[in-house]
């Protein structure tokens, strides 16, 4: 049932029909003088949430501290929602995002914190009615996704952000002092690892490297299958697939590295200067058309970006992960994810120079970038007409284009083709000029009633 503030005419509706003449002086509403659709920096954004038992309740959180949470969308009305809902108990509540698109006209932004193969058709209907966006990482499901939803933000003039949260943090800005500071000489390559789908030595996060199961217990009667499914090719509902467990399923997540890569490439790419990669390598622990493989490497080779030489970007996951370097002595852990800069005079691990000596004796410089506000906060100032935020779709597209690239190269389909050869991009006309077999991975036919 609709509350009784739904019944007064919307602020949107307001402030975008009329102003307020006092004494023949004529009051414009803050969009119309910067020509943004968004509300002036001294009022609060109405916010909607769409997914909110996961992230997405965390997400709310830190915007509800500023800004107005007016309306909640989930498939799946858990007890897990049922708790966020009762934190925010004006909001209206919705299990279709396209019917609170199409109900709440006062929504000004939204978050998106969905399954991964969900993110680009909400956060495009949102972009398309004119609504700033907050989605999740990775920020799409297939790379022509990621490609649309870019040229859509840009076109549509919204402001955006990814929420890969550690962008926000200084301990990426002074590293970028320190390598361009030539700390540790030019960098050729650089390592990334995680542990991931694992959790430690004897855990699991979600399955991978398994096939999709057989029995069809019954669906819960909290959740909405059909609509959890949405673009996806229809299956019969498991608790392999939801709650949570969906982001080893090709049809659903997009494994390890969409989870972690948006967070791990983030400063690299800062740092590095880097965008498409002209080529990648695959290669992982048997691999299926169901689920992501147990483990997998990714190879990405960048080439010379200014007077910075051409790079080579390894990924490893489910635990694998580089060999120890000379510089790495014996009781240097390497823990079970980091990131490894191998520069022409030693290595960064973590925030540690190595060898040793090279800690000892090299100066950091004083702090220059500047801190920001907060990774959400970031997405709100430029709501209001503020900077662009930190991972906006134009910074988080591109990011989210080459992660995504390194699931294609671990594709069942390109296995043995790949074991004698690379994958070659090419950004501007979006395919595999060298594999053209391969392009049919950018993107899949999304299921009857979906589109982008």
């Amino acid at each position: 049932m609709k509350s009784e503030n739904s019944k007064r005419i919307s602020r949107r509706e307001f402030i975008e029909t009329s102003a307020l003449a006092i004494g023949g002086l004529t009051l414009v509403p803050a969009h119309a003088v910067t020509g943004l659709e968004h509300v002036a920096p001294s009022d609060k954004l109405n916010v909607a949430g769409i997914g909110i038992g996961g992230m997405g309740s965390g997400d709310l959180e830190d915007v509800a501290k500023t800004e107005n949470i007016v309306a909640l969308c989930d498939v799946d009305w858990s007890s897990q929602v049922e708790n966020v809902f009762k934190l925010y108990p004006k909001a209206q509540r919705y299990k279709d995002y396209r019917v609170m698109l199409d109900r709440e006209k006062d929504i000004d932004a939204v978050i998106v914190a969905t399954p991964d193969h969900t993110h680009a058709v909400i956060s495009m209907e949102a972009i398309r009615r004119g609504k700033h966006v907050y989605t999740e990482k990775p920020l799409t499901h297939t790379v022509y996704e990621a490609r649309m939803l870019t040229e859509a933000a840009r076109k549509h003039n919204v402001a955006t952000q990814m929420g890969n949260q550690g962008q926000a943090g200084d301990g990426p800005r002074r590293l970028q002092e320190m390598i361009h500071d030539g700390a540790i000489g030019a960098i050729e390559e650089v390592h990334v690892w995680t542990d991931r789908p694992n959790r430690g030595l004897s855990d699991t996060y979600w399955p991978q490297g398994v096939k999709r199961p057989e029995d069809m217990p019954p669906v819960p009667e909290t959740l909405d299958w059909d609509l959890f499914t949405g673009p996806a090719p229809l299956r019969p509902y498991h608790p392999s697939y939801h709650p949570f467990r969906w982001r080893g399923w090709l049809d659903y997540g997009t494994g390890a590295l969409g989870d972690i890569g948006c967070h791990s490439f983030d400063s690299i790419f800062r740092i590095l200067k880097l965008k498409y990669p002209i080529s990648i390598q695959g290669t992982s622990t048997l691999v299926n058309g169901d689920s992501f493989p147990l483990g997998s490497m990714v190879t990405y080779d960048f080439p010379a970006r200014g007077d910075m030489p051409p790079l080579r970007l390894s990924w490893y996951d489910g635990g694998l992960r580089p060999p120890r370097l000379a510089e790495i002595v014996p009781g240097v852990e390497m823990g079970a994810g980091g990131v490894l800069y191998v520069g022409t005079k030693g290595v960064i691990l973590g925030d540690r120079l190595l060898p040793q000596s090279l800690d000892d004796t090299y100066k950091r410089p004083e702090p220059y970038l500047k801190s920001s506000p907060g990774h959400r906060q970031e997405w709100i100032l430029a709501c209001k007409g503020g900077d662009p935020a930190g991972s906006n779709f134009d910074w988080a597209g591109p990011l989210t284009e080459t992660v995504l690239l390194g699931n294609i190269a671990l594709r069942p389909e390109l296995r043995e083709k790949m074991s004698y050869q690379s994958l070659n991009f090419d950004p501007e006309t979006l395919s595999f000029p060298n594999m053209p077999e391969a392009d049919q991975f950018l993107h899949y036919e999304y299921r009857s009633g979906w589109t982008l």
